[in-house]
């Protein structure tokens, strides 16, 4: 017996109508509407056709009563290093070197130089600069410019490259990353903040997709050495943090703990010390310099260390409604609802990815 069916979501989300579907697959309109319903249970042949027509596995369609869906597969590996073994969930690259299939952890700081496309030879206060391009010409009108916080975002560009879109990427908070779209800057704003489009937004100016639920938290060092059970413990005199800087939704999330639980923020060791983002929170609980901060599980993961959760939260896109029609955001779409993007998304922990590409608003 089926207990899951997501034909009717998936086929709004790609835009089509139940007859354009039916024509991709070969079968009635009659016949989509009894799966939709689940009157009819589609034969294997049918089933395929629908997944592919939607771009999405059969799994992501259907499940039976108890099937908790489609394993990763799993490869037998050698690390690059056993001295540095990588704790489970921590994310390695994959490399076949000499007919021996490697697996390398990669570094949780970039040292390499970050893409780039020119140098500013010159910059003047009213936020004009004049840059140098290092080649003749870029295809700048093929990029979709985001701002966001969350490292998953990464994850989505590669997938959307794929689709022949760049994706050009902004570190920024969600509180700055709405007002830039405001100002018209960028054309995608990542969020999580609850309320925040209502308060930067007219009604209906802006377009809420949903990219994932995820989970945030308190980041120990591995094994939590120090004990640490709560933001309660932020107050001891023996735990330092790293502090997320104004406007980022973590900040709000520990300054609504402490204000819960009476703790005045001057008696937390490290409260004013700021990282601009989840990893860099969560590397200086890994080199040392703090015993804990809040992030996301998945960059505890990544840095390999230890995570107690404290809620579950929806992180949205927020894109104006004249930039819907864009071939790249249209393409940026496209890749959220597709499998491939939400298993690897799902894959990093702590990422709830089914409702990705859902329109909220």
């Amino acid at each position: 017996m089926l207990s899951v069916n997501k034909l009717s979501p998936l086929r709004q989300k790609r835009g089509l109508s139940a007859i354009e579907l039916a024509k991709a697959v070969g079968i009635s309109r009659q016949t989509v509407y009894a799966i939709e319903s689940g009157t009819y249970v589609p034969n294997t042949v049918v089933a395929l056709r629908l997944a592919r027509a939607l771009d999405c596995s059969v799994e992501d369609l259907f499940q039976l009563e108890g099937d908790p869906g489609p394993d990763l597969r799993a490869e037998s590996a050698t690390l690059l290093d056993a001295t540095d073994t990588p704790v489970p969930g921590q994310m390695v690259e994959l490399c076949e070197v000499g007919g021996k299939l490697m697996a390398s952890p990669p570094a949780p700081q970039a040292w390499y130089f970050p893409a780039s496309d020119a140098v500013v030879e010159s910059a003047h206060p009213d936020g004009s600069a004049q840059v140098r391009l290092f080649h003749g010409t870029v295809d700048v009108q093929n990029r979709i410019l985001v701002a966001g916080c969350d490292p998953g975002i990464s994850v989505l560009s590669k997938h959307v490259q794929a689709a022949g879109t760049g994706l050009v990427l902004a570190h920024r908070n969600s509180s700055q990353s709405l007002d830039l779209l405001r100002r018209g800057a960028i054309h995608v704003a990542g969020t999580h903040l609850t309320g925040g489009v209502d308060h930067y937004f007219k009604k209906g100016t802006v377009a809420v997709i949903s990219f994932a639920i995820w989970e945030e938290g308190i980041v120990t060092a591995l094994g939590n050495p120090k004990g640490i059970r709560g933001i309660e413990d932020f107050a001891r005199p023996d735990v330092s943090i790293m502090n997320r800087e104004e406007g980022a939704g973590t900040r709000r999330l520990l300054d609504d703990g402490l204000r819960k639980l009476g703790v005045p923020s001057e008696k937390v060791l490290g409260y004013n010390r700021t990282a601009p983002g989840h990893l860099p929170a969560a590397w200086h609980v890994r080199t040392g310099t703090a015993d804990c901060c809040i992030a996301t599980r998945a960059a505890a993961r990544v840095l390999g260390l230890g995570f107690i959760p404290l809620v579950s939260e929806r992180y949205d896109l927020a894109i104006r409604r004249e930039f819907l029609d864009l071939p790249g955001i249209q393409a940026l779409l496209d890749t959220l609802g597709k499998s491939s993007f939400r298993r690897e998304l799902e894959g990093l922990g702590g990422y709830d990815a089914k409702s990705a590409g859902s329109r909220m608003a």
